[in-house]
């Protein structure tokens, strides 16, 4: 099933787009509407309203739209998961209101499952944010410890700071003697 087909829309539909589409058919295939028809048209209109909220479900949230998108395109090449709905997120063909789960479908590779996944996580805000953050404290490490030794010096130019502490330690020896 193409999300984008269920909406009537074409793959390069804004999110205003996708959301009118989803009111205008959510309201025409809603079950409350269709509550006196006869079971068939009743059981049709139910069907529809449920493939309708996935489509925008996935179609809204631009990352679940990114995924649906690059599998939907790798099913459409050939190296597809084998699976007749859904593209690899884990529906049955009766089971209509799961939840997303990317990977989760009968033909997916464990493998590239993985990688996607550490891939989607290292390029996240905020792992992306903690390595920067990171960066910086131990950028700032560095060049605090380079400044320690850079101050003592202009400081001390005669002796270095073990030196000193040498010296220091000879000092309170002598003075604890007397």
């Amino acid at each position: 099933m193409d999300h984008y087909e269920v909406l009537g829309l074409t793959k390069n539909a804004t999110k205003d787009e996708i959301k009118d589409a989803f009111r205008r058919l959510a309201f025409k295939f809603h079950p409350d509407k269709h509550s006196g028809s006869s079971k068939s048209v009743k059981d049709t209109a139910t069907l529809r309203f449920k493939q309708v909220s996935e489509a925008y479900q996935i179609l809204s949230d631009d990352r679940k739209r990114a995924d649906y998108n690059f599998r939907y395109r790798y099913h459409n090449s050939g190296g597809g998961t084998g699976n007749s709905y859904g593209y690899g997120y884990g529906y049955g063909q009766h089971n209509y209101g799961s939840e997303y789960r990317p990977g989760s479908g009968s033909g997916s590779n464990g493998f590239v499952s993985k990688f996607e996944n550490v891939l989607r996580y290292l390029t996240t805000r905020a792992f992306l944010l903690n390595v920067v953050f990171a960066g910086a404290l131990l950028g700032g490490m560095f060049v605090i410890d380079m400044g320690k030794d850079a101050l003592w010096k202009m400081h001390n130019s005669g002796k270095s700071f073990e030196e000193t502490m040498e010296s220091i330690e000879k000092a309170k020896a002598e003075k604890d003697k007397t």
